[in-house]
């Protein structure tokens, strides 16, 4: 069976942190975007890094930062994966010696297919919502536009919560999927909830689509 791998962002507590470590998440996300009501200091978020369990992946989002702070952030916080989430092209990406994913704002003008082979190096796609903002406001996209022939592995973000995953994750079938405002009693602070709720749909479509394709192959 596939397994879709679940990241939890925006993490700014200790007991949010746990509660996404005990409900068996692949990854939980950082701030480190001013801007955003989700966003941590350096020393916060080192706190919490150092928190997390063995082969779950620490991940920082940043969106356009001068080069400075992210290395600065980098001797910091124990991060193991970078999330660029603004304007960033591959050669900013690919500076910092780390391994990155690239975020990108989904509107049917945006070729998908040119913007990911403009980023060979990622790790991953990183598909979220266009809006005026930068960092993912919550908002769902039209899932039609993504290719089925995407040369990255895709992590699906915007919008999902509990009632929509598992749909996302039978139509898409994306490697991963991201969440943080679908979790949320408010703006930065996670809903223990929500979340097993929201791993427990992403389980259960792994499981549906499992046996479908079992059924199919023993015919």
């Amino acid at each position: 069976m596939q397994r879709t791998r679940i990241k939890i962002c925006g993490i700014t507590r200790v007991v949010d942190l746990d509660t996404a470590l005990a409900a068996g998440v692949d990854a939980v996300g950082f701030v480190f975007y001013p801007p955003s009501p989700r966003a941590l200091a350096p020393d916060v978020a080192a706190r919490l890094a150092e928190r997390v369990a063995p082969f779950v992946t620490r991940v920082g989002l940043f969106v356009n930062a001068e080069p400075s702070v992210v290395r600065s952030t980098l001797k910091a916080v124990p991060i193991d994966l970078l999330q660029f989430h603004g304007d960033e092209d591959a050669a900013y990406c690919e500076q910092f010696g780390s391994p990155y994913l690239k975020a990108a704002r989904v509107r049917p003008e945006l070729d998908l297919l040119e913007f990911a082979r403009s980023y060979p190096s990622a790790q991953g796609l990183l598909l979220d919502a266009w809006v005026e903002a930068y960092g993912g406001v919550g908002q769902a996209f039209d899932w039609s536009l993504i290719p089925g022939n995407l040369p990255l592995p895709v992590v699906l973000s915007g919008g999902l919560h509990s009632g929509n995953v598992a749909e996302a994750v039978t139509k898409i079938r994306p490697w991963a999927v991201d969440v943080s405002s679908g979790v949320e009693a408010a703006k930065g602070l996670k809903d223990a909830e929500k979340i097993a709720a929201f791993v427990a749909a992403v389980r259960t479509a792994d499981s549906k689509y499992s046996d479908a394709r079992s059924v199919v192959s023993q015919r």
